[in-house]
């Protein structure tokens, strides 16, 4: 098996067994997007530990191609037990390198739109920066 090929059955796994997948009831922070594109949807909720910055718990809900939800899935995994700070600093090619895989412009923005979201969340509930990059995503 090729690289490449791990990573297609990466994404596959991901994609039909999302991690994280879920809603959270009275999450601390929450952000939906869109990807108006090719029709990706995102919703992530998540939860702070007891000091108020560590990601204790983070659920994502969406619809889309599968490197959209598999992405999203993945970032979910990679968060838990980080800081809203770590994460508002990830830098997306952090998790394109995850992914594995070349990606075309548009699959990119499939690729970190669960990423934009989650940034946009922990912005609004704690402040943290938020890149220009991310400032036109369709959130609500």
């Amino acid at each position: 098996m090729s690289g490449d090929d791990f990573y297609r059955e990466n994404i596959l796994d991901h994609y039909k067994n999302p991690r994280n997948y879920g809603r959270l009831d009275e999450p601390h922070a929450h952000a939906e997007g869109q990807n108006p594109l090719c029709g990706d949807e995102v919703s992530i909720s998540l939860n702070f530990a007891a000091d108020g910055e560590t990601i204790e718990d983070v659920r994502f809900e969406g619809r889309g191609c599968a490197i959209s939800q598999a992405a999203t899935s993945m970032l979910t995994d990679a968060v838990k037990g980080r800081t809203a700070a770590e994460v508002a600093a990830l830098p997306k090619e952090q998790l394109i390198d995850e992914i594995g895989i070349p990606l075309t412009p548009i699959r990119l923005k499939c690729a970190i739109l669960g990423l934009g979201v989650l940034k946009v969340a922990l912005h609004r509930a704690k402040g943290t920066p938020l890149p220009d990059e991310w400032q036109g995503l369709d959130i609500a």
